[in-house]
């Protein structure tokens, strides 16, 4: 029996341990130990102050969140934004209703945002950093997705919403990300990284959504004392507000069941359920706890464990040079699914877990969704650490990131790590092998398949293994092997810009192959001088172009590549004068040469094109050159906010380079 001394210092142990992961999760959008341990570890320090009277400071179960620490500016909340008492008894949750009408919702998984209207329109947005100061993030929540900027209702308006990514954007971000890889583990994790950004532009690249929870005021507006009418007063406003469902006592059981059946299929994060009084005025009459309303309770999904062995661990290299454990164990069945891997994240939950292959572990799924291990019962803590990469065979070293320690190939050369520079040899201005997407290039180079670009024409070698890879199957193989194949014939420009040596972009690749009359090996071997002699080639991309061909390494590759291809030499004369553009559904036919010898900046955000570097394609393709700074070479400078401030805007004025938008540019297309 633990005395009043062991028991304090288990409090005093519980609380620094739980502190720590609050920081980390509130603060630094990572986790250090998974929900379930979280959950365990929160009731038993819960417990024992409850026995024991003893509360020290700073522990978990009074303050609320954690301090932000991030450059963006801070401000008070106007009243204490506090966290929810929980449960997992949907008996408790008919106790705590009563004879009470209730409303239940989704509780979401993301970033708790404040947002204020004023005349109709968004004036400040704050997270909820420590519940008393939070951090302004207006800028960035005025590119939310399905957010209104203006609302018909005119008077002052406070709601609280949930920023969100979606799990399909999250599977997106990460194969379009390389950071990402390395910095979030889930949804929640990048929406807090994404909210919290300094540029707001990256913001909306990551697709955050704003879904609303809950109405705080709303001048003058009567909700006849009603939290339904508020949801519905609010989606008439614009807003896209929670899923929720009126319930009582007797109906509640059955919605509960409703909503757990619908987690496996749910693109958005949810990790539980909110169950608020229907009766406002009788919720707040009730008043708050140090750190809970007394309104509103939270219900988590009762965690299905299960027990198994642990059969082995892959090591997973990515882009980064980050090499990610994988468990794969015993298939068990998990929430009406088989699972059979889970990610561990990194060497420092590999040590904490005590890891060994042969071990009886017990796993869950996060939310329901996310395959975690909960616990290792053997603790053997036997799994090496691998010393070279599973890919490149590189040695690796472990880093200690954020408090954690991870594994990281040393090998700048490591095929994970060229995946960009792989998919744009694929891409349809290079070789355009159809079908042949980023995140399949990753699973070949993850299974050994690609190390080298001449290694994507031996593909075929892998047929069988490929057709029982997720995602394949006969017909899917068979027809990317044909991409491939059609692939071998082409011009030498392609392989020659799929190369990506710096700064030569499409229209110098072209440039250089018409100069050699596409013979390879006199372009391997040119020199400076000749270089210089072509029109659009300049003393840098020269120089770069020598320094590639200079590395026996890079050189070695591209010749390997070239004996698999059947280069075409009159590329020019079969494509004719002219070439076919698709912009924004309107087809043009532009002349090859349309910008030749003139040279374009890009700033700002674009609006009828995927991304800049489809704009600089096109400026390339039509004969042009894109470059990142203006100068007086300059023909055009680029910015759809033609009055704006920005130092390119005011270095073309100064030089009197002509600034155009792309409905400007689009329209010299049509000229």
């Amino acid at each position: 029996m633990q005395s009043l001394i062991d028991k304090k210092n288990r409090i005093k142990e519980l609380t620094a341990l739980l502190s720590e992961a609050s920081k980390a999760y509130y603060a630094e959008g990572r986790e250090i130990m998974p929900n379930i341990e979280y959950d365990a570890l929160y009731d038993e320090l819960l417990a024992l102050e409850q026995e024991t009277g003893i509360v020290l400071s700073g522990s978990p179960t009074q303050n609320v969140g954690y301090e932000v620490i991030s450059e963006l500016p801070k401000e008070r909340h106007q009243s204490p934004m506090l966290s929810l008492n929980k449960t997992k008894s949907v008996e408790e949750l008919q106790g705590w209703l009563g004879d009470k009408k209730g409303i239940l919702s989704w509780k979401l998984d993301g970033l708790t945002i404040v947002l204020t209207y004023e005349g109709g329109e968004l004036k400040k947005a704050v997270t909820r950093g420590n519940g008393e100061i939070g951090e302004v993030v207006t800028q960035n929540a005025k590119v939310f997705e399905g957010l209104p900027l203006k609302i018909g209702f005119k008077g002052e308006l406070v709601i609280r919403g949930e920023a969100v990514i979606k799990y399909s954007d999250f599977a997106r971000i990460n194969e379009e990300l390389p950071e990402a890889d390395a910095a979030y583990k889930n949804p929640r994790n990048l929406c807090s990284g994404s909210v919290r950004q300094l540029d707001p532009s990256i913001t909306k690249e990551r697709h955050v959504n704003l879904i609303a929870f809950q109405l705080v005021k709303a001048e003058g507006v009567d909700f006849n004392n009603s939290f339904k009418q508020r949801f519905e007063w609010l989606r008439e406003q614009g807003f896209e507000i929670v899923e929720y469902t009126e319930v009582d006592r007797d109906s509640i059981g059955a919605a509960v069941e409703d909503f757990k059946e619908r987690i496996a299929s749910n693109d958005f994060p949810s990790d539980g359920l909110v169950l608020c009084y229907e009766d406002v005025e009788y919720g707040l009459s009730l008043g708050r706890t140090a750190k809970f309303p007394r309104n509103s309770i939270a219900f988590k999904w009762q965690d299905e464990t299960a027990e198994t062995v642990l059969r082995k661990v892959e090591w997973s290299a990515s882009r980064t040079g980050l090499i990610n454990p994988i468990a794969v164990f015993d298939p068990v069945e998990l929430e009406g699914t088989t699972v059979s891997r889970a990610s561990v994240h990194n060497i420092s939950i590999v040590r904490e877990l005590g890891l060994g292959i042969g071990d009886r572990i017990k796993v869950y799924k996060a939310n329901m969704i996310i395959p975690q291990i909960a616990e290792d019962l053997t603790k053997s803590g036997s799994l090496e650490i691998p010393s070279v990469c599973p890919v490149c065979g590189g040695g690796t070293e472990i880093r200690r990131d954020k408090e954690a320690e991870t594994l990281y190939c040393t090998n700048e050369d490591c095929a994970a790590k060229r995946i960009k520079s792989f998919t744009l040899m694929v891409s349809r201005d290079a070789l355009n092998i159809d079908g042949l997407s980023e995140m399949k290039l990753e699973k070949f180079i993850q299974a050994g398949f690609i190390r080298a670009f001449s290694d994507l024409f031996e593909l075929e070698r892998y047929k069988e293994q490929i057709v029982s890879m997720e995602g394949f199957g006969e017909k899917s193989c068979d027809n990317l092997l044909s991409a491939i194949e059609k692939a071998r014939d082409t011009e030498l420009y392609r392989p020659l810009y799929g190369l990506g040596i710096p700064g030569i972009g499409l229209s110098g690749a072209k440039l250089i192959a018409k100069h050699f009359d596409s013979d390879y090996d006199r372009i391997k071997t040119a020199d400076k001088e000749e270089l210089l002699s072509i029109d659009g080639i300049g003393e840098v991309l020269a120089d770069a172009f020598i320094a590639y061909f200079s590395d026996g390494g890079k050189r070695s590759e591209a010749d390997r590549l070239m004996d698999k291809l059947r280069i075409r030499t009159e590329a020019s004369d079969d494509e004719g004068d002219s070439v076919e553009l698709s912009i924004g559904g309107e087809s043009l036919q532009v002349r090859r040469d349309r910008f030749a010898g003139q040279t374009f900046v890009i700033t700002g955000d674009v609006e009828h094109f995927k991304n800049r570097r489809e704009l600089q394609d096109i400026i390339e393709l039509l004969g042009g050159k894109a470059s990142g700074s203006v100068s007086k070479k300059t023909s055009f400078l680029i910015n759809n906010d033609i009055n704006s401030t920005s130092s390119k805007n005011k270095k073309a004025k100064e030089l009197s380079v002509p600034i155009m938008t792309e409905e400007d540019f689009i329209e010299l297309l049509r000229t």
